[in-house]
């Protein structure tokens, strides 16, 4: 036996693997489930009343899935360039960072103003991290994995500075938060009395123009060709160092948008702790939708089911919750997997004359 390259994958199988990867971290979440002492299956019924049991547990997956649609497009887009962006979580930061310095008292303006300008200095303020590392890559040849990586340490340690000094809270008794946002400039909410808000409109919105930007326009075209070899595109004509560029203008201001949706939509205000992680899960997001824009609409449902359904079980029946985090790893580790199988086949070689089969 050999492996060898698929000359093309099929679309059923590039569309089948991260479906039957998430199944398969589900099943496999069911070993850890026995070894708790759990009974599986009253775990996994649990965990679907979780998400689906009422409108305010459906509503709460919405709302843990909106910052995931925007950190899985920040990923999915700057992958696709192979621009690898480890820095969302930082972006994120910094969106919630510059949506807060603007609309806790800064603009005192009706709210037809304030809110496209929070979201506009929100998005500035994600790009602007993510342009940072584009331009050590493209003029020093700084490799984008480790300044991405590394400046989401120093934003958080920036973060902690400002949340102390210049945007902490005159009134929060010295608790290292920020100042609330004025009312007017919070995102309205979509249902009455539940915490989703139209961020979730915002992040569906930008994933069919994600999605069709990509896939129709000129800019999509060589944001691919960049992706899938920079010198025949450089060869081409297409401007590279641009084309990335502008890559990273796009995925940092979806992650700042996602920081600017989760204080300016939910919270009202910024703490050091606003995100458990989400654009580090966003790497995962993208990856389980196989880099599609709408993909990472599926994808950052399942995995916000996944994460809210866990809580619940864990409520219901004393499992722990890291549970999420588990089914989560295992997605993206069986995604790696499929997509290898995806690219490559095991072939089997005919024995050469005089040997035995």
């Amino acid at each position: 036996m050999r492996i060898e390259p698929r000359s093309a994958p099929s679309r059923a199988l590039t569309l089948g693997i991260p479906v039957l990867s998430a199944l398969i971290a589900l099943l496999l979440a069911a070993v850890p489930l026995a070894f708790a002492g759990a009974n599986i299956s009253t775990a996994y019924v649990e965990m679907f009343r979780g998400v689906f049991g009422s409108t305010f547990a459906f509503t709460e997956m919405l709302t843990r899935a909106t910052p995931l649609i925007f950190t899985g497009l920040a990923a999915a887009l700057a992958f696709r360039a192979r621009l690898w962006n480890i820095g969302a979580e930082g972006q994120l930061y910094l969106g919630a960072m510059a949506a807060v310095a603007v609309g806790a008292g800064f603009l005192d303006v009706p709210a037809i103003v304030l809110v496209p300008t929070i979201i506009l200095c929100g998005c500035a303020a994600g790009a602007a991290g993510m342009v940072a590392s584009t331009a050590l890559k493209t003029r020093f040849g700084a490799d984008e994995v480790v300044t991405t990586l590394l400046l989401n340490f120093i934003i958080l340690i920036f973060l902690q500075y400002m949340l102390e000094g210049p945007l902490q809270d005159p009134m929060g008794l010295g608790w290292p938060q920020s100042a609330p946002i004025l009312d007017q400039g919070m995102l309205p909410p979509l249902m009455e009395r539940m915490r989703v808000h139209s961020g979730l409109i915002i992040a569906l919105v930008c994933a069919v123009v994600a999605q069709f930007m990509l896939t129709r326009s000129v800019w999509g075209f060589k944001l691919r060709a960049v992706g899938e070899n920079a010198a025949a595109a450089r060869h081409a004509g297409i401007p590279v160092n641009r084309t990335m560029m502008s890559v990273a203008i796009v995925s940092g201001a979806l992650a700042g948008m996602a920081g600017v949706s989760e204080v300016a939509g939910l919270k009202g205000y910024l703490t050091a702790d606003l995100s458990p992680g989400f654009g580090y899960t966003g790497i995962v997001v993208a990856m389980l939708a196989g880099l599609s824009p709408v993909g990472v609409v599926i994808s950052a449902l399942f995995i916000a089911s996944v994460f809210v359904g866990a809580d619940s079980m864990s409520r219901a029946m004393g499992v722990s919750s890291y549970l999420a985090d588990l089914v989560v790893a295992m997605s993206l580790l069986c995604v790696l997997i499929g997509g290898f199988f995806a690219r490559f086949r095991l072939a089997r070689v005919a024995p050469a004359k005089g040997e035995v089969a």
